[in-house]
């Protein structure tokens, strides 16, 4: 190859870098943080076209009304989504609940395609041990897992200790302290760990 070629392309490379890195930082963290559907598309896309504008494949006019046109489809998208009226819906998708009551919801495990281990992986992230803690766990559009705990396993603050909550929690786990091991995140059976 030319060494002019090379140079060229990375004269090319150091232009299309400064202008994305301008291009991401006024469309906001969310370009690069958790990503949804959409986002996860607009980012296959400049990649695919950043490609095409290093390698000198189409012209930078050309290059950059595709980036402009992704840029203000990325635009509209978060508006529609904003504005709602059921593109939020379509166009990010929604949550689905995984675990219920300390009870881990096969039906949206499946929608997500998620088996246990998934599921426990995720707990245990969220510092859970014991599935009885949890209120509801869920996938949220953007693929990350919320988990809403127990009243009774929230971090205690002084305004919490009490009566009621030892009941509470005595009433949702049947009174047992130890959570037996099938309402455990980190039982070793669960981790293909020995014993």
């Amino acid at each position: 190859m030319d060494p002019r070629d090379l140079a060229m392309t990375a004269a090319r490379a150091v232009f299309v870098y400064a202008a994305f890195l301008a291009i991401i930082r006024v469309s906001g963290k969310r370009t690069i943080g958790s990503f949804t559907p959409f986002d996860f598309l607009v980012a296959l896309m400049l990649g695919e076209v950043v490609d095409e504008l290093i390698y000198g494949d189409v012209s930078l006019t050309q290059g950059f009304v595709a980036v402009g046109v992704i840029a203000l489809l990325h635009y509209a998208n978060s508006w529609l989504t904003y504005w709602d009226h059921g593109f939020s819906h379509l166009l990010e998708g929604s949550p689905t609940v995984v675990l219920d009551k300390g009870q881990l919801h096969y039906p949206g495990m499946r929608a997500e395609r998620m088996n246990e281990k998934d599921v426990l992986s995720e707990l245990r992230l969220h510092g859970v041990d014991d599935l009885r803690e949890v209120k509801l766990a869920i996938i949220e559009y953007n693929g990350q897992m919320s988990v809403i705990q127990q009243d009774w396993a929230e971090p205690v603050q002084k305004a919490d200790v009490g009566l009621a909550m030892e009941e509470q929690k005595r009433a949702d786990t049947g009174g047992d302290d130890e959570p037996m091991p099938e309402h455990r995140t980190d039982s070793p059976e669960l981790l293909d760990r020995p014993k």
